[in-house]
């Protein structure tokens, strides 16, 4: 079988694999690369999922690239004008020309006597596995799983005789007009499922185990919007994208230096919303402070106005069991319905679903140690996107993105094939802490076992901070003397 080979393979072209095609291009002339994408459209999440209002909660300034300004009037967008900026953004960059859909990948094997990469995918159209050999893989495949989002094993669910849905999951055919409708969850795909479909349907329930930050802002930017009529396009881009970047991060540091006066201002802002007689104690004030988990962005106060107007409501309780027509609650109260939405979270996942060996060696994640938050521990040749929890994603990937192209660059100018991050002496007593810290969300919880540790230093570290990131990825030398450049072994002679 003949195996075609690339200087750099990346799995994905969602939001992070195109920005990868173009940071390879652009300051990695020389390097041939090409994308395997496991479906049949580019956007991941944002073609992925489908569900009533399907949007971003963080605004586009900071989710765009830095590389193509965003110039649409909403900065808290939908999914298809997102998915639209995405195909654009490959297009404008010649960046389609180097994706091959329908390419699933399934195992990745690591050879240090070639210092390649051997990826093996399955072609759904034909059939057959195709194998493509790398020099470098790049990882920008997510972190959850395509395959179905997570439902907990609730009692009874095979009782109900209405229909049940997860968002991630979304049919075509499903019309909640005049139908009762329960969406279980607190999360950011509850609250942005209840308000679009709140105006047609007879009645929508958001049944919560317990409450989440809520806060609501206006989808446009006023002042990027004032700014783009003035300004060349890329300053304005530029500036809206430092302000808003600066905001996130002085917000996020308020939330971890002065948490109880963080949560009484947003909780005042719900308060505000719903008038002094709604239960807010009950329905949205958490048990834990700000950012321990993601606050959940509210467009134009939607989710409010759906409550105010007594089309929508919320349940604070626990699920005894499902029933024929609805739940009965742990306090012996039951919502009817037609319809079930479980808004329960993704399943997430290490590195794309698929298998890697190193030398022979399958690789498990959970015992490596992460290597600035984008590789591991004696893992050549290799690295992944993970962007923030507590920031737009992009912002991270493409500092990611930045440091590969210097990180292949190096390799180049070094006359070196391999690189690998490994562990010094006096690393090796590291305290271990989860690759994700201090976010107490059930679904990274569920999880964390599986993922590599960090540790307590630089560069075994996965901070979550852009200013810290910045430096970290920018400034910092590449041969830090962690990352270990050597040769390919050279195959004796028969």
């Amino acid at each position: 079988m003949t195996v075609e080979h690339f200087d750099v393979v990346v799995i994905g072209a969602g939001i992070s694999g195109i920005g990868a095609g173009y940071h390879l291009q652009a300051n990695c002339p020389n390097r041939t690369y090409t994308i395997l994408e496991g479906r049949d459209d580019i956007g991941g999440t944002w073609s992925l999922f489908r569900y009533p209002g399907v949007r971003s909660d963080s605004d586009m300034h900071t989710l765009g690239y830095s590389f193509k300004p965003w110039t649409a009037e909403k900065s808290i967008a939908d999914g298809p004008s997102i998915l639209h900026y995405l195909r654009d953004t490959s297009a404008e960059y010649g960046i389609d020309e180097h994706i091959r859909f329908g390419h699933l990948v399934t195992k990745a094997e690591w050879s240090t006597d070639d210092a390649r990469w051997t990826v093996e995918s399955h072609r759904k159209d034909t059939g057959e596995t195709v194998l493509i050999s790398a020099s470098f893989l790049f990882m920008c495949s997510g972190y959850y799983s395509y395959q179905g989002g997570y439902t907990p094993e609730f009692p009874g669910i095979a009782d109900f005789e209405g229909r049940i849905v997860h968002p991630q999951a979304w049919p075509d055919d499903l019309d909640c007009s005049g139908k009762r409708v329960v969406v279980i969850g607190s999360g950011a795909t509850a609250m942005t499922i209840i308000p679009a479909i709140a105006d047609t349907a007879a009645h929508v329930t958001m049944l919560q185990r317990s409450p989440t930050y809520v806060v609501s802002a206006p989808d446009t930017d006023r002042l990027a919007n004032r700014l783009r009529r003035i300004l060349p396009e890329r300053v304005a881009y530029g500036l809206t994208r430092w302000k808003n970047v600066t905001m996130q991060q002085f917000i996020y540091k308020k939330t971890r230096t002065q948490p109880a006066k963080v949560k009484a201002k947003l909780l005042g802002m719900v308060r505000k919303e719903l008038g002094p007689d709604y239960d807010v104690d009950t329905h949205f004030t958490p048990r834990y402070n700000p950012w321990d988990q993601r606050l959940c962005l509210v467009p134009n106060s939607d989710l409010f106005k759906a409550i105010r107007s007594g089309k929508a409501s919320v349940v604070t309780d626990e699920i005894s069991r499902f029933t024929d027509h609805g739940i009965t609650l742990r306090s012996g109260t039951s919502v009817v319905a037609d319809i079930i939405v479980t808004a329960t979270g993704l399943r997430l996942v290490t590195l794309g679903e698929m298998d890697f060996i190193v030398d022979g060696e399958s690789v498990d994640f959970a015992k490596t140690w992460t290597y600035k938050g984008f590789a591991y521990s004696d893992i050549p040749n290799m690295a992944s996107s993970f962007g923030y929890i507590n920031a737009s994603w992009t912002l991270r990937s493409d500092l990611i993105c930045e440091y590969v192209c210097r990180l292949l660059n190096h390799m180049e100018q070094s006359g070196t094939a391999q690189c690998t991050p490994r562990l010094r002496s006096s690393d090796r007593s590291m305290p271990e802490r989860p690759w994700i810290d201090d976010f107490t969300s059930g679904y990274m919880q569920r999880v964390m076992h599986l993922f590599p540790r960090q540790g307590d230093r630089e560069p075994w570290i996965n901070p979550q901070n852009y200013g810290r990131d910045k430096k970290m990825f920018r400034r910092s030398p590449v041969d830090d003397g962690v990352m270990t450049f050597t040769n390919a072994k050279v195959r004796a002679s028969v």
